[in-house]
């Protein structure tokens, strides 16, 4: 607790689990329950029903549900046979999993660059990245375009490309799951898209999960064959290699529960982000949706420009207000993907907004005077970064 003119103010959560727990009462122990009733622990009728729920919502004719968002990604990329001669274009700015399930193929990351006002992969960076590959000998086979912090990227700038080029556009929606872009919902967007149910998403569940949409009926039936250790006609018969990407019956089923209020929550945290925008839109950089779309808000995320972004969060953490760095360090600059290719030798949107960026606490339950704490804490630590000098 902290002290303001004597009164302990609580802390603020980053993003609030228990409040959405507690809205959703007994309805997850009764998931839960029936569950263990049943004994059915992997797959099975609750797993179904959270595909068919989801494929309700998304509008996707097809939904396969897996172990985990990562994994979502790199069943599509071995449905679709990628592998070592191949490249595959990734924003250079988000979170590693794009970027790893490429490289765990065999084929080859190119790394884009990413636009500074959305955060999302600079459609003019596809065409240059696949010239890059064709350069150094490999085939361009597929882009895998990432929603980051909830918003969809550019999809009609990039459809036609992907097109033009030859690509296979696999959508990362992990952060983006039940936004829209130009009246379609992540999910419907791209020849297939995976999507994550790891607890602090904006749809979660209480442990990992995943999710692949697709309007394909072949690429689904590869990719129940391939999350199945590449099963067959029954158990034992395994007609290609898989892996084990089964969601497990009890998360199925929260995700059930946690579903039936997510469009509520979506408002809610569009009423947020609204919030934020009017406090602080004119004092430093807010992240604003496209035009045509609307965003999920999974991150909430400030560029500080050459503010210590240092002094402005230990500021913040003084006032008991929690923040995140979503990303400190650009893909193509980390260990595990040196030797993959970075067009030109460097990306520098990327690196700038590495070296910018600061999230601040977004959930569906961010109480307006909650909200109203952060903003004004967030005025003053402008002040003192701004003072504190690079």
């Amino acid at each position: 607790m902290l002290k303001d003119a004597g009164t302990a103010l609580p802390e603020i959560a980053f993003i609030d689990l228990k409040a959405q727990r507690s809205r959703l009462g007994d309805r997850i122990e009764k998931a839960i329950g029936r569950v263990l009733d049943h004994g059915q622990f992997i797959l099975g009728k609750e797993v179904e029903a959270a595909e068919a729920k989801l494929a309700e919502f998304s509008g996707a004719p097809h939904v396969i549900a897996c172990a985990n968002g990562t994994d979502a990604l790199h069943l599509v990329l071995m449905a679709r046979g990628i592998g070592p001669g191949d490249a595959v274009i990734c924003p250079a700015f988000t979170f590693a999993a794009p970027a790893e399930v490429i490289a765990i193929t065999g084929a080859t990351i190119v790394f884009a660059d990413v636009l500074p006002d959305t955060f999302n992969i600079d459609p003019a960076g596809i065409v240059t990245a696949c010239a890059a590959a064709r350069a150094a000998g490999l085939t361009p086979k597929a882009v895998i375009v990432v929603d980051l912090y909830g918003q969809p990227a550019d999809y009609d700038v990039i459809e036609p490309i992907c097109a033009e080029e030859g690509l296979f556009l696999l959508c990362d929606t992990a952060q983006g799951f039940g936004a829209t872009h130009n009246g379609r919902k992540t999910g419907t967007i791209g020849a297939a898209t995976g999507t994550s149910f790891f607890p602090a998403k904006p749809l979660g569940c209480y442990g990992d999960g995943g999710a692949i949409f697709t309007a394909d009926p072949e690429l689904d039936r590869l990719l129940r064959s391939i999350r199945m250790h590449g099963q067959g006609t029954d158990r034992y018969e395994h007609a290609r290699v898989g892996v084990n990407s089964r969601l497990d019956a009890m998360q199925a089923a929260i995700l059930v529960e946690k579903l039936a209020i997510f469009g509520e929550e979506i408002e809610a945290r569009d009423r947020a982000a609204a919030r934020y925008a009017e406090g602080l839109g004119d004092v430093v950089t807010v992240p604003r949706a496209i035009p045509g779309a609307t965003s999920v808000w999974a991150q909430y995320t400030l560029r500080l420009g050459n503010r210590n972004r240092d002094a402005f969060i230990a500021a913040l953490k003084a006032d008991g207000v929690p923040t995140a760095v979503h990303y400190p360090r650009a893909l193509h600059r980390q260990t595990a993907f040196v030797g993959h290719l970075v067009p030109g030798g460097a990306l520098p949107v990327a690196e700038q907004l590495a070296a910018e960026v600061v999230s601040l606490p977004m959930h569906a339950y961010l109480r307006e005077d909650v909200q109203d704490r952060i903003i004004a804490s967030v005025r003053r630590a402008l002040v003192e970064a701004r003072s504190g000098g690079a």
